[in-house]
């Protein structure tokens, strides 16, 4: 039998409970890695509660794990024991599909979520799949690293599969836990950024993560004074917006990307796309070729989310953190089990 320790919820809406899982013998293609440090994702919220109806008790969350390698399978392939790695949102892919074998397995329909129907890293030890589990650059703080594997792929991989370039002028929406890191990677891309943000607290920090404009967003004539602005404009937040006044802030050719995951319908006029030749899109986080790459700028350009750590023990209390809005800007649990 072999245990994994962690905080898991069994139930929608219930509080974390410590808890030892069974998950078996290591896969041949498995490696086990032991967790110095895992980020705290409002995609942890969202599964603990169910909000997208395909959660699975009981599940240890935890989706931005670093740590050491401890274990591998006798198929395992470029992870070697003591090595240091990262596990983001998936753990596993077919390894076999043309997503998979075009580089694009976070689009395998066989992709396994870190965190549903498999235990994620609020633990002592998490899985994954050898391809699964990223080397992290030795110059990258692993303390603040975790987040990077989730939410920095997730805003890292528009500007590369978009192909936005370094002369284009680019907005951001949302200052938060995924917006904050979007700003830093859109600045270091080269691009002038436009911060978009409902509170305007946030702009000397948007400033200070790169954006060389802000727009508050409730702020009529400052909207107005940026329609036609932009080639490219990135959603970060998982809540409605007012979808008409931000394509009018794109130029002719420009594209509203979305990777925050709102759950109402977007009410998009056919006829503002139509003569603008605008485009609305959206995507999930990365492969692991896009996350190695991720890695790889952000550690040429030091580029960290700004954490706030919490004891693991605490993690009941880091949710309440971030689900109050308190987070600046992602969470980072440290593991003090017994």
């Amino acid at each position: 039998m072999t245990e994994i320790r962690g905080w898991a919820a069994h139930g929608a809406g219930k509080p974390l409970e410590f808890t030892c899982i069974d998950v078996g013998a290591l896969g041949p293609e498995e490696v086990e890695i032991k967790v110095e440090y895992c980020g705290l994702c409002h995609s942890d919220l969202s599964t603990k509660n169910n909000d997208w109806g395909m959660s699975q008790y009981p599940v240890i969350l935890g989706h931005e794990a670093v740590g050491t390698v401890t274990a591998v399978g006798e198929h395992t392939k470029g992870v070697k024991v003591g090595q240091r790695v990262g596990v983001g949102w998936n753990a596993s892919s077919c390894m076999h599909c043309h997503q998979c074998m075009t580089g694009q397995h976070n689009l395998c329909a066989e992709a396994l979520p870190t965190i549903i129907g498999h235990q994620g890293g609020f633990s002592d030890k998490i899985r994954a799949h050898w391809a699964w589990a990223i080397p992290l650059p030795d110059s990258l703080d692993i303390s603040a690293a975790g987040p990077l594997l989730c939410g920095g792929v997730t805003v890292f991989e528009p500007l590369a599969v978009m192909n936005v370039r370094p002369t284009d002028r680019v907005g951001v929406v949302g200052i938060g836990g995924l917006g904050h890191m979007a700003l830093k990677f859109a600045r270091a891309w080269g691009c002038e950024v436009t911060a978009f943000t409902s509170t305007e607290a946030k702009a000397d920090e948007a400033r200070g993560f790169g954006a060389h404009h802000v727009v508050a967003t409730r702020d009529a004539d400052a909207l107005k004074r940026a329609v036609g602005s932009l080639d490219f404009i990135l959603v970060t937040v998982n809540v409605p917006l007012d979808w008409a006044a931000l394509t009018a802030c794109l130029r002719p050719n420009g594209n509203l990307h979305v990777v925050g995951a709102i759950l109402e319908p977007m009410s998009i006029s056919a006829i503002d796309l139509i003569f603008g030749q605008k485009r609305v899109s959206g995507s999930p986080n990365g492969s692991p070729p896009a996350m190695a790459a991720m890695l790889d700028f952000a550690a040429r350009h030091q580029i960290l989310p700004q954490v706030e750590h919490f004891p693991m023990s605490r993690v009941n209390d880091a949710l309440e953190h971030l689900e109050a809005g308190k987070a600046r800007y992602r969470v980072v649990l440290d593991p003090d089990f017994a």
